[in-house]
């Protein structure tokens, strides 16, 4: 049954297109042309922040590599206020520090991420990702690279509830349908972020819960070729994989993360909270909007925090 991930991958594969030496993939489709486009959709000068909060109280739950950000204190008031460090004129300072997994909030997954059979997008050795980091396609070569048109396609609104169950598999006539209802087109160089809901069901339900690794709605695995047609420059959900969970194939791992970032090389974003953008696009009945968010420009990291910035 795997085999149609290898099958798939090499259908949609972008391996040279943008050159034998490329490592931003998809992100190639976003011109300045583009981006002063987009720029031209910011008419209420609202700005909307699409992080979650990066503190101890994260979705990471019982997950044994990513856990939630720890926020420690180098300087504090009382450093400064009992004598133990001084400076002149009677100022002090106050510093800080956070040890956490990159990919542990709202996050993109570098093209260093996710590699098939032994190779990175565009055909890089994987072993080029060792104990020292990505020596190819890190996180860091995109640090000015996602200014873009966004849109939001809110499935849930779309089908008059309030998420998406898990398990709900994402088809290409999802997608057609939300383009359909929310008047919007979604062409190259966009970067769409795609609502599940499942953020609003954990609220409901009062934490977290599984969110992180377990069952939720998300991308089939049937979408890859309408997202590769639309020559998309990003993808991004609400969810923890982006992709629904369990996945479709038999014996197979995030299916959909092989064909888009090894084969295709585009830019995917996790645990985006899209709940009140979804709810100002419902109200002004606009799903277009300016896109900022460009990765921390961690040197040889396969993913990167961000605080994705959507300004209509």
């Amino acid at each position: 049954m795997t085999d149609i991930i290898r099958e798939t991958g090499l259908k949609y594969r972008n391996w040279g297109k943008w050159g034998t030496d490329d490592e931003l993939g998809t992100l190639n489709y976003i011109t300045p042309e583009a981006i002063v486009k987009a720029a031209g959709l910011v008419k209420r000068g609202k700005v909307f922040s699409l992080a979650i909060p990066f503190d101890k109280d994260g979705p990471q739950i019982n997950q044994p590599r990513r856990f939630n950000p720890i926020h420690r204190m180098i300087l504090t008031g009382p450093d400064f206020t009992t004598g133990a460090f001084k400076r002149p004129g009677n100022v002090g300072f106050a510093d800080d520090m956070i040890i956490m997994a990159l990919q542990c909030g709202t996050q993109w997954d570098a093209l260093a991420h996710c590699f098939k059979d032994g190779q990175l997008y565009n055909g890089y050795d994987a072993n080029l990702v060792s104990s020292e980091g990505a020596k190819k396609n890190g996180i860091h070569k995109m640090a000015r690279g996602v200014v873009a048109r966004g849109v939001l396609l809110d499935i849930p609104r779309v089908k008059g509830v309030e998420w998406l169950q898990p398990g709900y598999a994402i088809t290409s006539e999802d997608l057609d349908a939300a383009v359909r209802a929310h008047g919007v087109t979604v062409g190259t160089g966009d970067a769409l972020l795609v609502r599940t809901g499942q953020m609003a069901m954990c609220k409901k339900q009062g934490g977290w819960g599984d969110y992180a690794g377990g069952d939720a709605p998300g991308l089939s695995f049937s979408s890859v070729g309408w997202l590769h047609e639309r020559q998309l420059a990003a993808i991004a959900t609400d969810t923890w994989g982006m992709e629904v969970r369990p996945n479709e194939i038999p014996d197979s791992y995030q299916p959909v993360h092989q064909i888009l970032i090894p084969n295709m090389g585009m830019l995917v974003g996790e645990i985006f909270a899209l709940d009140e953008l979804s709810e100002d696009c419902a109200r002004d009945r606009g799903y277009e909007f300016l896109f900022v968010a460009p990765p921390l420009p961690f040197t040889g990291a396969v993913g990167s925090p961000v605080n994705p910035l959507a300004i209509k």
